[in-house]
């Protein structure tokens, strides 16, 4: 991984490339009519909690859950045939522009505009593999009020793209710039797919907090159980044992919010956004908590650039901030329960 991350891509190529063409995973969400393997973005799910949980950088969340589900909600008939496939593949990586300067994913609003005759001008930040992409999908004001989905060629001129590093070197994110781009139209009134798609992206992350959760706990329980002092392992230690028995609850309470928010993603349940908000507020104050334990637990080693713990902190700081923090997650929940 840390041989992966500084390569121009970002993640190890010759992994995806092993991972779509004999595992299938970009497919698995995809219809077969379009190239896919025709299951439900649950079986993408636990593929992403087994990448959480080696911390593998890929652009499967970015292309294969975030840009697939765009178009495919969008049910633009002629986009979808033409670059389904290609992601299905694993062949062709999209990236979804939408997060605006505030680092915010806005259903009514966006950095860039829409001009008539579609064409582009603004910023999109935090772009996952945006910088990499053959295809852009790009979220813009396409009206008062209204934001538009739009295809837009990454080689285009008027098209600036930039690498953004970020604390977590696991993601791979990206600045857009748009001057004046032609785009093709996807959706006029992107509202209620963008609505959807931000649950969609919610519940993703949360298979990857899940599973980096689920890492901290092994590496955590398996130095308690190596590390000696006072002549025994501090695993044998009482009030380590209920740190750790407490980091159990953490990661087992957040699969079971994760999951059962994949089953409404997979079911398009009318419970989506509820479960979706609780998942990703939940899991990642869990995330967090477990984290800041295994680097508590391990001592001033987990702070060291060649331990790996410091790696799955900066993972769970990161995740708990992509598609809304706990607090604004929770925020979603109660407007959607009507309790404020």
């Amino acid at each position: 991984m840390r041989r992966a991350v500084l390569t121009p891509s970002g993640y190890d190529t010759a992994l995806w490339s092993t991972l779509c063409e004999q595992i299938g995973v970009s497919a698995l969400a995809i219809p077969e009519k379009f190239g896919g393997a025709g299951f439900t973005l649950f079986e993408t799910h636990v593929v992403l909690e087994r990448l959480g949980y080696a911390l593998t950088p890929s652009p499967l969340l970015g292309s294969a859950v975030l840009a697939a589900q765009a178009l495919l909600r969008s049910e633009h008939a002629e986009a979808c045939a033409r670059l389904l496939p290609g992601i299905a593949s694993g062949t062709t990586l999209a990236a979804l522009a939408w997060a605006s300067a505030d680092g915010g994913w806005h259903l009514d609003r966006s950095d860039v505009h829409a001009s008539p005759g579609a064409r582009l001008t603004g910023t999109s930040h935090l772009v996952l593999d945006g910088a990499a992409a053959d295809v852009l999908l790009v979220v813009a004001e396409s009206g008062a009020g209204t934001t538009g989905l739009y295809e837009v060629d990454p080689h285009a001129e008027g098209v600036r793209r930039e690498h953004t590093p970020a604390m977590d070197t696991t993601l791979r994110l990206a600045r857009i710039d748009l001057a004046s781009v032609p785009a093709r139209v996807l959706a006029d009134d992107a509202g209620a797919l963008l609505g959807e798609l931000h649950d969609v992206a919610a519940v993703a992350v949360t298979a990857l907090q899940v599973g980096t959760a689920q890492r901290c706990l092994d590496m955590t329980v398996a130095y308690a159980k190596e590390r000696e002092q006072f002549g025994r392992p501090i695993g044998s230690f009482q009030a380590l044992k209920h740190r750790m028995a407490d980091m159990l609850v953490q990661v087992e309470t957040a699969r079971t919010a994760s999951w059962a928010a994949a089953w409404s993603v997979a079911e398009n349940a009318p419970d989506l956004r509820e479960r979706a908000a609780t998942a990703k507020a939940w899991c990642s104050d869990a995330v967090n908590a477990v984290a800041a334990e295994t680097v508590q637990l391990h001592g001033g080693i987990a702070i060291t650039w060649e331990h790996d713990a410091q790696m799955l902190f900066k993972r769970a700081h990161a995740t708990s901030q992509l598609f809304g923090q706990p607090h604004e997650q929770r925020r979603r929940l109660f407007e959607h329960l009507r309790l404020r």
